[in-house]
């Protein structure tokens, strides 16, 4: 099994920046793909980044409204993904979820969820 603990969400102001940070555990699980998810109020729930192809190599993918505002990183040996978001919009208010994919078994793990919420 993987659990994933995040951290780092919050109340900021439009322009302002916040950074998640998602660590994974369980260690027998070899993960793939790990990354951000995010979920408004009657919206689906919508990729923000992902890293494929750990833990050798790795391959971005951003979500087009996301693009030049936020930055994924991994650290491989903590696996843990970080998000660096800068200039905040109203939009991107959400539940920000962090997302893994086992290697071997193709499964999808998520974490609990933290709370991102831009307002003046």
């Amino acid at each position: 099994q993987v659990q994933l603990v995040e951290s780092g969400g919050g109340l900021v102001q439009p322009g302002g920046s916040l950074r998640l940070s998602c660590a994974a555990s369980g260690t027998d699980v070899k993960i793939t793909a790990m990354g951000w998810y995010r979920q408004a109020p009657g919206n689906q729930r919508e990729l923000v980044a992902s890293i494929k192809g750990l833990p050798s190599g790795s391959f971005m993918n951003y979500a087009d409204s996301v693009k030049g505002r936020f930055t994924l990183s991994s650290d491989n040996a903590k696996k843990t993904v970080y998000l660096q978001m800068n200039s905040l919009r109203y939009e991107d208010t959400a539940v920000y979820f962090c997302h893994a994919r086992g290697l071997f078994n193709g499964r999808d793990y998520w974490g609990q969820g933290t709370q991102v919420t831009v307002s003046s």
